[in-house]
Order: structure tokens, then sequence, then C-alpha cells
């Protein structure tokens, strides 16, 4: 699995397809301690407000939004990177 713009490996990928709104950002944050500092988390979603939703997650926790991209079946994937 590759992040957006070539850096790396996320190092979680969370699968929400078929959920509505809050339910990606909700798992964003349950599952989010799981990783450490520094580590790239995707959450592959197809409800149109995740595009809003994550990154608004991020500016809310102090987190980095680092950018959307297509999962190989065309499901958008919205990646973080763990600052705190």
């Amino acid at each position: 699995m590759s992040a957006p713009e070539g850096l790396g490996p996320v190092d979680l990928e969370l699968d929400c397809r078929g959920q509505l709104c809050p339910l990606p950002v909700i798992a964003l944050g349950r599952r989010f301690g799981e990783v450490e500092v520094g580590a790239l988390v995707a959450v592959l979603a197809d409800d149109v407000a995740a595009r809003h939703d994550v990154p608004a997650w991020c500016r809310m926790r102090g987190q980095e939004y680092v950018g959307e991209d297509v999962a190989p079946d065309g499901v958008p994937r919205y990646v973080v990177r763990r600052l705190s």
C-alpha cells in the first residue's frame, strides 16, 4: 500500500467502505493510537462526507492530513500522519 505522492507504505489501513458519516472518522479515532508517532494511517471510505470529515478530524486533533489517493478498486483513500 502506498501513500499519496510516493510517501511510502501506510502502517494501518482502515476499510470503511459502506459506512456513512460519522463512522469512518469514529473508526479513525478508535484505531489511531495503534500506530507510532510518524506512522501513516489510511481510511478507505466511499461516503462523500469523508473527504471533509478526515481533514477536519486532523485539524481538531492536531494531526497531519497527508492527502487523498484512490485504492485499486477506485475507492477514495484518505491518509493521515500521526504527529503526537
